[in-house]
């Protein structure tokens, strides 16, 4: 990436952050990394576009959501010390987009208030371009004041590359959709019932790609589903918490990650302020839930783990700092190592 280095293992050297600068945030924020000890460095920051809570990475091009009403997409190239935005943010005919995903010659927005998923086309220098097509989530759940209509949360591609995963926190449910490479058009293809109530937040696959696991926010527990990317299909076959039975007070999961070697799951829980661990079986059918750490601030609303698969960070949003965390190989524990502060952090990625 221009006149970044990687280290000689291949890791990377650079962290970008993103945050709400309607609470004093700095919009998205560069950093270096050190792949030694996973600390971080920043260079430089945009505060371009409003509120860009959500990003992720494709080469020398960083995207962002605008988490507003008038919801948008940003690009931005980041070959140099801080990020300069490609163009103006592109409308995505939508409300609160609160994440976003790379498929191919596309952008996909989840957009949360409107419970929608936007799809856009990207240019060769990485530019947007207007909507191509939006596909609408319907149906409701049972707690009135969080699913009172669809919201999407997350949306993302399978390992495989064939599918389109959208989880949707309004309806307790995840839609698999499948993307035309050539128009961008959303086709839906089928869906999952979770169990009413839960509110499914993020979803992430096992690195064998045949699991999947389903962060819930209403309730604090884990859904392990099994992944049939031959036929698309989603089947959840259980829970576990991801909060320790002693836990007191409210409890909202926020993201999940997983262990490049399949062996662990890491959540981050608002409320509580914690990581949990989860073991996994060999088959990656069963989730044990086997320590809960602090999350080194208040309301961890992102998790990330780095790609060599030893630190973890977490964009703890209230208390206004990313922390990261050396992980114990044996254990899957993670060990807090050190901080920067970043106001109002949403989002961390690394690539």
């Amino acid at each position: 990436m221009g006149d970044i280095q990687a280290g000689q293992d291949g890791t990377t050297t650079r962290a970008y952050i993103g945050s709400f600068t309607s609470e004093g945030g700095r919009g998205v924020i560069a950093a270096d990394v050190d792949r030694e000890s996973g600390a971080l460095t920043v260079t430089g920051a945009s505060d371009a576009v409003a509120d860009p809570t959500f990003l992720a990475l494709a080469g020398d091009v960083l995207y962002a959501v605008s988490e507003t009403d008038r919801g948008a997409a940003a690009a931005f190239d980041v070959t140099g010390p801080e990020p300069r935005p490609l163009g103006v943010p592109v409308p995505v005919r939508a409300a609160g987009p609160t994440h976003l995903a790379v498929v191919g010659g596309y952008l996909l927005t989840a957009n949360y208030t409107s419970g929608s998923v936007t799809s856009l086309p990207r240019a060769a220098d990485g530019r947007l371009g207007p909507v191509a097509d939006l596909m609408r989530h319907e149906g409701s759940g049972p707690v009135a004041d969080r699913q009172e209509g669809p919201h999407a949360h997350q949306v993302l591609p399978d390992p495989s590359g064939r599918w389109v995963l959208a989880v949707d926190l309004g309806t307790d449910s995840v839609t698999v959709g499948a993307l035309d490479p050539a128009t961008g058009v959303l086709r839906a293809h089928g869906g999952t019932a979770l169990r009413p109530g839960t509110g499914p937040r993020h979803l992430v696959f096992h690195p064998a790609g045949r699991h999947a696991y389903l962060l819930n926010e209403l309730e604090p527990t884990l859904t392990v589903c099994r992944w049939d990317p031959e036929a698309g299909v989603l089947t959840p076959l259980g829970e576990t918490p991801v909060v320790p039975e002693s836990a007191t007070g409210p409890q909202y999961p926020a993201e999940v990650v997983a262990d490049p070697g399949g062996r662990f799951l890491w959540a981050s829980v608002r409320g509580g302020d914690t990581l949990a661990v989860l073991a996994l079986d060999a088959t990656g059918e069963e989730a044990r839930l086997v320590a809960s750490v602090p999350c080194g601030g208040r309301w961890p609303r992102d998790l990330t783990l780095g790609p060599s698969g030893r630190h973890l960070y977490a964009a703890n949003q209230h208390s206004g700092d990313v922390t990261w965390f050396t992980v114990d190989p044996d254990t899957g524990v993670p060990d807090r190592a050190g901080s920067i502060p970043a106001p109002a952090a949403s989002c961390v990625v690394l690539g």
